[in-house]
Parts: C-alpha cells; sequence; structure tokens
C-alpha cells in the first residue's frame, strides 16, 4: 500500500488540512458533515495504489480551521479550487459523500473545467428527505440546545449510543460509529458553531434545502458514478435511483445490506468499483462553448 502523509496548507490565512498519497491522475475525495479525511481511511491506500488521491478535511471540520465564515456549498468549492491551486492540481476525478457529494456537485458545476468524473456516495443535494438528527439540529436554537445535550451524553458517551441510534434507524456499526464520533465532536465550540452553519445552509427542519435536480442535465458531459447503501437510514436509497434516471450516461451501483457509509461498510467493493470507473471512463474535457451549448439547450 502507498503510505499516507498527513499534511496541511495554508489558505486565505487559514490552516487546511489534508491527506494524500500516491501518484498519476488526482481522485479528491470529500466527506460528509461532522467526518474528516479520517472516513476514507479503509480505502485511500488502496486507491493510491494507482491515483494521486487528496482527501481534506473540509473548513469547520476535523483538523482544518473552523472560522467564522461562509459555509455554504459554493464556498466549499471555492475552497476547494484555490486548494488544488496552492498543491498544483489542474484536474480531478471528485468523490463525495453525503454533504460531500453535495459539495462536489456544486464544484462540478461552478468549475467544470476542473473535473474529469464525478462519484456521489450517499449523496446530500438529491431530494428533500433527510433523517429526523439532522432536521433536528436545524430547528431554531439548537446551538443552544446541542452543548447541553454533548455534556449530558459525553458523561456515559458508549453505554446508551448504540441503543439510542439504533432506535432512529441506524444499525450498529458504521453508521452509528460515524454519527456518534461527530456528535462528541460538538462539545467544542468551534465546532459546534461550524456544524450549525454547515447545516443550516443546506438542511431546515421540514428537509434538504438545497437541491441539484433541475441541473442534472449538465452532467451529460462528465462521467458519473453514483454509489448507494440500500440500507441508508440518513438519505434515502430512492434519491440514488431517481439522480440516476436524471443523468444522462450515470452508471448506479446499489451495496445490498450497506448503510449510509458504502465505502467503509464493502471498502474493497468501492474501491474495486471506482477503479474500474476511473479506468473505463474517458475524462470530461469541458470547455466554455460546450458549457454554453449545454445550458442553452
Amino acid at each position: 500500500m502507498s503510505p499516507v502523509t498527513p499534511s496541511s496548507a495554508v489558505l486565505h490565512g487559514h490552516r487546511i488540512s489534508y491527506r494524500s498519497a500516491g501518484s498519476g491522475s488526482v481522485v479528491l475525495l470529500l466527506h460528509g458533515i461532522t467526518s474528516s479525511a479520517t472516513t476514507w481511511d479503509d480505502v485511500l491506500p488502496w486507491l493510491a495504489e494507482r491515483h494521486t488521491v487528496l482527501a481534506p478535511d473540509l473548513l469547520g471540520h476535523g483538523e482544518s480551521a473552523k472560522p467564522r465564515t461562509d459555509y455554504s456549498l459554493g464556498a466549499h468549492a471555492n475552497g476547494l479550487r484555490d486548494l488544488l491551486a496552492v498543491l498544483g492540481h489542474e484536474r480531478v476525478t471528485v468523490v463525495g459523500h453525503s454533504l460531500g457529494g453535495g459539495i462536489a456537485m456544486q464544484l462540478a458545476y461552478q468549475y467544470p473545467e476542473l473535473c474529469e468524473r464525478l462519484v456521489l456516495v450517499s449523496s446530500g443535494g438529491l431530494g428533500r428527505e433527510v433523517h429526523a438528527l439532522l432536521r433536528a439540529a436545524a430547528l431554531p436554537g439548537s446551538e443552544w440546545v446541542l452543548p447541553l445535550l454533548c455534556r449530558a451524553g459525553l458523561q456515559d458517551a458508549v453505554a446508551g449510543a448504540a441503543r439510542f441510534l439504533a432506535r432512529l434507524g441506524m444499525r450498529a456499526g458504521h453508521d452509528v460509529e460515524e454519527v456518534w464520533r461527530g456528535y462528541t465532536s460538538l462539545a467544542d465550540p468551534a465546532c459546534r458553531e461550524a456544524f450549525v452553519h454547515t447545516l443550516r445552509a443546506v438542511v431546515e427542519p421540514d428537509g434538504q434545502r438545497v437541491c441539484a435536480v433541475d441541473r442534472l442535465y449538465l452532467t451529460a458531459l462528465m462521467p458519473t458514478l453514483i454509489v448507494w447503501g440500500d440500507r441508508d437510514p440518513m438519505i434515502p436509497v430512492e434519491h440514488g435511483r431517481s439522480a440516476h434516471r436524471a443523468m444522462p450516461g450515470s452508471r448506479l451501483e446499489i451495496f445490498d445490506g450497506a448503510g449510509h457509509l458504502p465505502h467503509r461498510d464493502e471498502p474493497w467493493r468501492f474501491v474495486r468499483l471506482l477503479l474500474d470507473f476511473i479506468a473505463s471512463t474517458e475524462p470530461a474535457r469541458v470547455d466554455a462553448a460546450g458549457w454554453r451549448s449545454l445550458i442553452r439547450r
């Protein structure tokens, strides 16, 4: 396996932490809300056997800075464009999980010239439905309630977590582990503030507020892979099926028995699938004229 190197860069005065490994064409891995680049640990070294792999902690997450700033999808896409420029990467296959999927679509929309392929893993931004936990956290005043919940939960973090989350439809395993790790991170005030701003940019009490469905036709110029677990409790697998129907030429892979993190539930299958997708597709090369023509059409 290729060794994974933790590194950091400074963008506009803020530290961005990232992991990288390998050589060759670039694969950019984007994690979900309250998560970090560590969610890709089971797949990153193996992908790096054939590609340069870059997995940043998004601004407001993990070891990256958590400033008072804009945490919208567009702002994240701008930051990733700048990170790629600093690191000298001109084009990438962008892979986004959950919130990262919404950011990946935004990056492909704002900067199509940067994106060779688009891979959406249990992606946000493809429909209204989302788990009640996230809708509740988007309620007005949640920033005042979360500190109390975190303090109470941290007193007995392990004992009640699996039972509580199981009642909300999540199986013991990676779904519970990831959600619980994200929940406990909110005890930190800076993490909590960044979480609330990030969440409210994409979710409201009635469901997801940002939807890319009206622009999915634009992926006609870009090879697209959609990956979902058929037991995803956070975002319904039907979002993936609907997106596949709306994205010309896209490929859909549903992992039977997997939850919200198919790349962790079945890492080997995910690695083989992604490597095959990259090897079997030609990278998109979108210029301004082609983009204008597609939008007008």
